[in-house]
């Protein structure tokens, strides 16, 4: 019990004294899924917008596969990024495995089925009327669609902002693709899950903080778009 409890002492003292390495961690985590994020949802945002506006031939086959692949287990898109990177796959010649690339690479196919398939259902989920409407008073297909998505915004941004969970909370895929390699590729994720394999419980548990602190204002945003979302429902 008294070692748990200065383990907690400990980890609060390198948060408090904003240890130089716990930091560099944190940048790193924040700056590889913020970049996952940013490319996902430029791809998915559209193309969840395409899924819920457009009716095409196997627009239901797509859809039902990226609501599979919100489950896609990460250590299968591990392997699958790293036998792309490896020296013998295809694009092994840019020399990117065992790099924050990588790891980018890794977290950005496990987001966009996330981002694409919340973005079709906020989209679907907006009245018909609303698009009718719009035509009725003269816009264009384009500004009908523009105004069905400005309508399903908080379903979307609810899709980027868990998007954004599902990249921070990643360890399988990173830890297969990324290497691990400290100063370089080490995130939070597999900071502690290294760390706790060495004994090393101050450090895993300060990382193990932060993560939690930034899950929870991940999850109060999402809280509070999703509540505006209904209010505006309401009203």
């Amino acid at each position: 019990m008294n070692s748990i409890l200065e383990g907690f002492i400990k980890a609060f003292s390198l948060i408090v004294q904003l240890d130089r390495e716990l930091l560099s961690i944190i940048l790193l985590s924040l700056e590889v899924s913020g970049i996952a994020l940013v490319i996902a949802s430029s791809l998915g945002i559209p193309a969840g917008s395409i899924l819920g506006l457009k009716k095409f031939r196997g627009r239901g086959f797509i859809i039902s596969l990226s609501n599979t692949f919100m489950g896609l287990p990460p250590v299968v898109v591990g392997l699958f990024v790293y036998l792309l990177l490896s020296r013998r796959g295809p694009i092994g010649f840019m020399a990117l495995l065992y790099t924050p690339s990588a790891m980018i690479t890794a977290q950005t196919i496990l987001v966009f089925p996330i981002v694409t398939s919340l973005c079709h259902s906020a989209v679907i989920s907006v009245d018909p009327i609303i698009r009718q409407a719009a035509v009725t008073l003269g816009a264009t297909p384009f500004q009908a669609a523009l105004t069905v998505i400005k309508e399903a915004r908080y379903g979307i941004l609810s899709g980027v902002i868990a998007g954004l969970g599902r990249a921070m909370g990643e360890v399988g895929a990173i830890l297969i693709v990324g290497g691990n390699i400290a100063g370089y590729t080490r995130v939070m994720t597999t900071t502690i899950a290294l760390e706790t394999d060495k004994g090393n419980f101050e450090l895993a548990l300060a990382l193990g903080i932060i993560l939690l602190i930034i899950s929870l204002l991940i999850n109060i945003g999402l809280h509070l778009i999703q509540r505006k979302g209904m209010v505006k429902t309401i009203r």
